[in-house]
């Protein structure tokens, strides 16, 4: 198996009361990255862009992850690997100026990035059964999961680093969206023409897991981030302040109690009040 190695956020040895066999999902192997999208392009829906190709000016006010679009495939000669594609879909609001005079006006418009990732995801060879509870219907089986393990990705919410307008000067092009994503817009981006269009520069950071369902005895300690970097930093102008940036922990993982608010007094004392975020 690949060497998967994770840094525990507070070693706690010794500090758990049983072991117990429990049903979860077992990460295999883990990533986590810190992306500089530099000059992605924004699509806006047709009434969006007419502004846009009117504009003199543009600031990015901010980023939001509102899809991620998953897939994975063994990685050939290379057996209990996979090749795992995300495509990520970041709705971005921006402040528009028209002409000097006017105010401001805000829209918003879709950035699209991809992103791939080699990890190990072990082999399976059972197909597994099982049905769920369905209320006012008959239980239905669900169907039965196969040899691919389950890829999770975890996004934080993207660093909003500048944007600028260009001229474009190619053919019309096809942006291609999925329903569920363009609904948000209340439009279509499939016109892909217009005099100008916006570059927008991104922070991203992101986990990215492989899983699969096992039965394990195992003690509990704390929470754990993976050490592999996914791509190295880079280090273009765009992107230096980004790669300053501490990876965001605590965005990832809820704080526990004692940890959210004033500090708890010690369990034991029959003078304190219970355990837990200060009351």
């Amino acid at each position: 198996m690949a060497d998967t190695r994770f840094e525990p956020r507070i070693a706690h040895k010794d500090c758990f009361k049983e072991a117990v066999c429990v049903n979860a999902s077992r990460i295999y192997d883990a990533c986590r990255d810190r992306e500089c999208l530099e000059d992605v392009r924004v699509w806006f829906v047709e009434r969006d862009q007419e502004i846009i190709d009117n504009a003199i000016a543009v600031k990015l006010k901010s980023a939001e992850v509102c899809n991620v679009f998953i897939d994975a495939e063994p990685v050939p000669f290379n057996r209990g690997y996979y090749c795992v594609e995300l495509t990520i879909y970041i709705s971005v609001r921006l402040d528009v100026t028209v002409s000097p005079a006017s105010n401001p006006c805000e829209i918003c418009g879709l950035c699209i990035c991809t992103k791939k990732a080699v990890l190990f995801g072990s082999e399976g060879s059972v197909k597994v059964f099982s049905s769920e509870y369905v209320c006012d219907d008959d239980d239905i089986q669900s169907q039965p999961s196969g040899n691919l393990p389950r890829v999770t990705c975890q996004v934080a919410e993207p660093v909003c680093l500048g944007a600028r307008l260009v001229t474009i000067c190619e053919p019309c092009q096809c942006c291609c969206v999925p329903r569920s994503v363009s609904r948000r817009f209340g439009g279509c981006f499939d016109h892909g023409c217009g005099e100008r269009a916006v570059l927008a520069t991104l922070g991203l950071f992101l986990i990215i897991q492989l899983e699969r369902q096992v039965q394990m005895l195992m003690p509990v300690y704390d929470f754990c981030m993976p050490e592999k970097i996914c791509v190295e930093e880079g280090s273009n102008d765009p992107c230096e302040l980004f790669c300053r940036m501490s990876f965001p922990t605590d965005a990832f993982f809820p704080p526990k109690a004692g940890e959210c608010g004033s500090p708890s007094p010690a369990c034991g004392d029959d003078h304190a009040p219970k355990c837990g975020c200060g009351h």
